[in-house]
């Protein structure tokens, strides 16, 4: 059943999003079968990564990237292709060695 308490009988045709601005209310992250790893000491702040993240899950503080909402985050890997080459400090890891290397 859907947060707002309906069930998919009243999903619009097509999956349509009828209301804008109400992703927050949707946790996705369990969707995720990788999960991004960011290493923070080799990031240069290019912002790249939360310019092209179609979840908004980058999280930014002072124009510097500060992690990754992992709530809403989907594990599509758009921010560790777009990390540039000479940086690269985000890894998309399985969702289980990540859990295991981050002591979930």
């Amino acid at each position: 059943m859907a947060k707002n308490g309906t069930g998919w009988k009243d999903i619009p045709i097509g999956g349509m999003i009828l209301e804008a601005g109400n992703a927050v209310e949707y946790p996705t992250g369990g969707w995720r079968a990788f999960r991004p790893i960011w290493e923070a000491d080799r990031c240069i702040h290019c912002l790249l990564c939360w310019v092209m993240c179609p979840d908004s899950s980058i999280i930014i503080e002072d124009s510097k990237m500060t992690g990754i909402d992992l709530v809403h985050c989907k594990g599509c890997g758009i921010c560790a292709e777009v990390c540039p080459d000479k940086v690269k400090c985000i890894d998309m890891v399985e969702e289980g060695k990540a859990a295991e290397l981050e002591g979930e």
